[in-house]
């Protein structure tokens, strides 16, 4: 299983983005299932803002299973502070903070993402996560 974050989303369905094409790739290339959060869609809905065609686009992507949803529970909600705080640095946001939590919750090692703050967080063991793409 692999961890969606915000920015291969949107990259996904906004062509211009930057990192469209090697999203697109990535997304092509993905056997193993994916998982994303509630504060990770209402960030990419909302990046996605300037088409609501796009943003149609993404419901359909939802609604047919492409990605799972994990749901943030009082644990978990516990875990996003806890982790908010510890990385006030940066600063971490909810969306971050939820897939690192999410990750952690279910033994996910491999984020999706094209955020280079990705490259500090680490497991709840304090390990580094395998991110997509590769070369952040």
């Amino acid at each position: 299983m692999i961890a969606l974050d915000t920015g291969p989303i949107v990259a996904l369905f906004d062509k211009e983005d930057d990192n469209h094409q090697i999203c697109t790739k990535i997304f092509k290339e993905i056997h193993e299932p994916l998982i994303t959060t509630g504060p990770v869609l209402t960030e990419a809905f909302y990046l996605l803002s300037f088409s609501c065609n796009v943003q149609d686009d993404l419901w359909e992507f939802i609604e047919r299973g492409i990605v799972g949803i994990s749901q943030l529970d009082r644990q978990l909600m516990r875990t996003c502070r806890e982790l908010m705080r510890k990385y006030k640095d940066l600063p971490m946001d909810l969306a971050d903070a939820s897939v690192v939590a999410a990750a952690d919750a279910e033994n996910i090692f491999t984020i999706f993402t094209v955020d280079k703050d990705f490259k500090v967080y680490r497991t709840k063991h304090g390990k580094h996560f395998k991110l997509l793409p590769a070369k952040l």
